[in-house]
This record gives C-alpha cells, structure tokens and sequence, in this order.
C-alpha cells in the first residue's frame, strides 16, 4: 500500500530566491495528518506542489503513489484541494457553490444536486443550503468548502489553513466538520490545539524543512513527566525565562522566588507548543 504522501529531496525555489523547500524529505501515512510550522516555513508551498498547482524546482512528490508531475492528470481526479485564501461568493448560496464545483469535476447535474445537498446535510448546513452566503456566519462559510471536499468524493483532501481568522466557535463547528470526511485529510496550520485535536500524525516543518514527523504521543514523548515554566526576574536560578523541569523541581524555584520582589513565575502544563519551541521554532499566538 502506498504512502498517502510521500516527497524526496523536494526543492522550491521561486524567482526572487526564496528558498521555500529545502530538500524535503516527508512521509505521511495517517487518515488525517498535520503539517504545522510559523507562517513562511513552506507549508503552502508543499501543499500546492502536492495537489499540482505547482511544479517543484527539484526533488520528487508523490500523493499515493502517483507522480504529482508526470501523472499529475490521474492524480487530480483523486485529490480535493481547499486554499485558505479560497472566499464564497455572497450572492451564491451553499447548494450553488457545490453544484458549481462538482459539475466542474465532471459530475452530471443531477450528481451534483444530490450529493451537494447529502454533504451540506451532513455538515450541519441543511437548513442554510439555500441561503445566501453574505447572510452566513464565518465558520458556517468554511463549513461550505469543507462540504466541498466531503461531496467530492475525494480520496485525497487538502485543506491550507482551514480555520485562519475564525473566532473559537466557528472553528469548533469547522473541526466537527472535517471529522466527518471520508478521504484522507492532509492539513495545515499554525494552531497548535487544531493539530493537536484532529490530527493522527503530525509534521514540524520550519524553513523548509521537516524537523520532527510523529504521532502527539512520540512527539511529547521528550516531555513527558514535566511542565512548563515561566518567569521574569532575577530568581535563584538565574533570569529564566521558559524551562522544562519536573513538578518538584517546579514546586523547588517557587519556593525560592520573591515573588514580592517584582518576581512571576507560572506553571502550565506541557503541549505541542513547547515541542515546537524545542524543535527551534518560533509560533504565532493562536
């Protein structure tokens, strides 16, 4: 069985120089994988080049098992892509996106009409399937490319930052409805709590190149047994700013701390955020 995403050396320079790929070598092989990394570190890029909306400058690409080059043809038959600049238009209501999009891959009319409205149902949009977008909330206007991707049929689905300037609500409504698709889901974010949330396997991607692939388990697994900590200020230690100690040792600094003396600490609890911050990257607050 082939790997549902698999890249060799994969390079993309674009004409102004940027190195956006820097010989990337990745594989992902889970139903839903995540591909995080700060904004610039050529999760885009990979994205467009794996459902062949862009040509690599070297390297090799294949999106199980097909070629995303010489059998780009075969290949875009199977896979759903959803860029995260893509906007509804707002005069058109969720049923017309859909028929639109799935007679433009070829599916008769008739097709069309019953599967867009099985996938908006399905979504949680039946009752707004005829309404017009302008009229829609923003997390219900992503849940329509999402109903997109569900009525495609598509065995592969690519979803670019899906959740990008959501409040929290609407991005739980999206999340709820990416866990209903059916193919396999490659996606990409810089939310922590989203790869965390949906995500079987997870990539750190940072300039261009892949730093840590895992599940969240082996991916935390460095951390495990510690919390986060946190201070400014001169304290026994020295000026600490982020450290990864042991409950005790936590307990230990606090003690030891004026914290009258213009002194904080805070304790949290470890996540994908400080795998990250380990890994050397540096991430966006969510």
């Amino acid at each position: 069985m082939s790997n549902i995403i698999e890249t060799e050396k994969l390079t993309k320079i674009y004409n102004n120089g940027v190195k956006a790929l820097d010989e990337l070598d990745l594989t992902l092989n889970s139903r839903i994988s995540c591909i995080i990394g700060r904004n610039g570190a050529g999760k885009t890029t990979l994205v467009k080049i794996l459902s062949t909306q862009l040509k690599q400058t070297s390297g090799n690409a294949r999106v199980l098992g097909y070629d995303v080059v010489n059998d780009r043809h075969k290949l875009r038959k199977i896979i759903c892509s959803i860029p995260q600049e893509v906007k509804p238009a707002g005069i058109s209501s969720p049923l017309e996106h859909l028929v639109m999009y799935l007679t433009s891959r070829g599916f008769s009319i008739r097709e069309s009409f019953n599967l867009a409205r099985m996938a908006l149902k399905e979504i949680g949009l039946g009752e707004f399937m005829e309404t017009p977008t302008d009229e829609l909330s923003g997390g219900m206007k992503r849940k329509i490319f999402v109903a997109m991707a569900l009525a495609s049929q598509a065995d592969v689905i690519f979803l670019d930052e899906p959740t990008v300037g959501l409040d929290p609500i609407s991005r739980l409504e999206v999340w709820g409805a990416i866990r209903k698709l059916k193919g396999n889901v490659i996606l990409t974010t810089h939310y922590m709590e989203e790869a965390q949330t949906l995500c079987d396997q997870i990539a750190i991607i940072d300039k261009g190149k892949a730093l840590k692939v895992g599940n969240l388990n082996e991916l935390m697994e460095p951390l495990k047994g510690k919390v986060r900590v946190e201070g400014i200020g001169e304290i026994s230690i020295g000026d600490l700013k982020i450290s990864y100690l042991t409950p005790e040792e936590a307990k230990e600094i606090i003690s030891k701390t004026n914290l009258n003396n213009g002194v904080k600490v805070s304790v949290k609890p470890v996540s994908l955020e400080d795998v990250l911050i380990l890994s050397g990257v540096e991430i966006e607050e969510s």
